[in-house]
């Protein structure tokens, strides 16, 4: 057997063997209190004992798991990647304590969708509805965010799918993607608003409005930016950031800002007379809407079934 095969079943027989999960509660607390103090307080463990656990296990696995600076304690590289896996543990055993639960009650279980603002409109209600068609009793969770938010949760067991529009190039090593459709970008504003005059709008006539524009993390707004600096101008000042399809609309409608949205997101208020497309072409390329899950792990039979319907929902588009 060569030593790297040796080293890999030395630290797996520690994990088994030495691990305790009040040991791994405690290294998940301090990475995010960044205090082995208030990580201490939560668990209602003494400061001291905390500090012989995490010794103890600084010990059975030969790396130093933490370092205090003036920012407090900094998990090193060895204690983020413990503390990742923690939270993916702790994750799994709630996913199954709630599977059991929801076996014992009759439900049909339980899923976490994470949404960005592509799927909050069209997509994900659909799909929503035509899943508890068919399962009433299944228990749906949504958190709106952006990839920077959501895929970490997504990676570390928090969520179980997230849906919109799929990053271009980050978050890919431990996540499956998969395409749903491709979905070009529009710009809208309330209807009677003075761009509606116009046959054709220029990036010009736009400038004395405000805008409503997706946060800088995010890919499209990255796009947005881009567009602004092709015209020689840095991003607006004049605008609201926002991924909340909820606030965004009610901006649109009682102000003379613009947005800058995916075409499905303003769809049904355009046909009711709500919003108004304005006549400019984005000069952006269509993106790919998509699901992201993570790799190697079987989803539940409840995401199994919402990754279904969400595949036939998306085919209509």
């Amino acid at each position: 057997m060569s030593e790297p095969t040796q080293k890999h079943f030395r630290i797996v027989e520690r994990i088994l063997t030495r691990l305790k999960l009040k040991q791994l509660r405690l290294l998940v607390a301090v990475e995010r209190h960044n205090s082995i103090l208030h990580a201490a307080r939560e668990l209602n463990l003494s400061q001291p004992a905390a500090t012989k656990l995490i010794k103890d296990l600084e010990t059975d696995f030969g790396v130093m798991l933490f370092e205090r600076t003036n920012r407090g304690v900094v998990p090193t590289i060895y204690g983020e990647a413990l503390a990742r896996h923690g939270k993916l543990i702790f994750a799994q055993i709630s996913h199954a304590a709630q599977e059991l639960d929801d076996l014992s009650e009759g439900s049909s279980g339980r899923i976490v969708v994470g949404t960005l603002l592509a799927a909050s409109a069209l997509l994900l209600p659909r799909t929503i509805a035509r899943v508890l068609a068919e399962k009433p009793n299944l228990s749906i969770k949504i958190q709106e965010g952006t990839n920077e938010v959501l895929m970490p949760a997504l990676r570390s067991g928090e969520l179980d799918l997230v849906v919109g529009r799929l990053p271009t190039h980050r978050h890919r090593d431990e996540l499956l993607q998969e395409r749903l459709y491709e979905e070009k970008v529009i710009a809208v504003t309330r209807v009677g608003h003075p761009l509606q005059e116009r046959r054709k709008v220029t990036f010009a006539d736009m400038m004395e409005y405000g805008w409503i524009l997706p946060p800088p993390e995010t890919t499209l707004r990255r796009q947005i930016d881009m567009v602004f600096l092709d015209h020689g101008l840095s991003s607006p000042i004049n605008a609201v950031e926002s991924v909340s399809f909820l606030a965004n609309r009610s901006l649109l409608v009682n102000s003379s800002m613009i947005g800058v949205l995916p075409s499905h997101v303003a769809e049904q208020d355009i046909a009711a007379g709500i919003l108004a497309r304005v006549a400019w072409d984005v000069p952006i390329p269509i993106g790919p809407v998509g699901v992201s899950y993570r790799k190697g792990r079987s989803l539940t039979p409840a995401a199994s079934f919402f990754l279904e319907q969400l595949h036939q929902v998306a085919a209509t588009f």
